[in-house]
């Protein structure tokens, strides 16, 4: 009994212990990452590879002096992924969304095999950039026609006052009348028995405006 619950209390630890191994990555969707082989130099006979997925894929492969890069079916990772010449570090460049999930490493040479686990979770741009730049564009639009509406406006001040000043000056135009000078003809006439009155004719009045 006791030998049955010791055996179950090291499955538990080793695989807590494996969780805990293992190194979770948290980046934004279009930054770089780098997946840290832990050493600080390729010693000869050391050969790394990295793997991406539950079911294994390679990806990239090293040895410190000749490095390959593999691609899967999909092409996701197609002039995405480098290595570190040095350390045989992964690097994973403008990151997307496609490109979350598990990536192993393992390290070997002629005597060991070493193996380390990253769990890359990629998080999409903000949902308030989307809004923020959404109400920058509705700001500037509002600014641009309320700048339209003042210059129509003072379009239409500057013609109604052009118009008025118009008007006012017919309206107070003095209205010019030119009065012709009477004139006088007296017409002689011969006389006769009857005494006649002389024939007077005034000249009309011209009235201009």
């Amino acid at each position: 009994m006791f030998k049955g619950k010791t055996v179950f209390f090291w499955l538990c630890f080793c695989r807590l212990y494996g969780v805990f191994a293992d190194e979770l990555k948290s980046v934004k969707e279009g930054d770089s990452v780098t997946l840290n082989s832990s050493l600080t130099e390729i010693q000869k006979d050391e050969e790394i590879l990295w793997t991406f997925g539950t079911n294994g894929i390679l990806i990239a492969k090293t040895n410190g002096v000749n490095n390959t890069i593999y691609d899967v079916a999909d092409g996701r990772f197609r002039d995405r992924l480098k290595l570190d010449n040095k350390t045989g570090s992964l690097i994973i460049v403008n990151i997307r969304t496609e490109h979350a999930g598990v990536y192993e490493v393992e390290i070997s040479d002629i005597s060991s095999q070493t193996k380390h686990r990253f769990n890359v979770t990629v998080c999409g741009p903000p949902s308030g950039s989307s809004s923020g730049h959404t109400s920058l564009i509705v700001l500037i639009s509002a600014a641009a026609a309320v700048s339209l509406l003042i210059v129509a406006a003072f379009g239409m001040i500057w013609i109604c006052r052009k118009h008025r000043k118009i008007e006012q000056g017919v309206e107070t135009r003095d209205e010019e009348i030119t009065y012709a000078d009477p004139t006088f003809y007296k017409r002689k006439t011969q006389k006769s028995g009857v005494k006649q009155e002389d024939e007077v004719i005034y000249a009309g009045v011209v009235t201009r405006r």
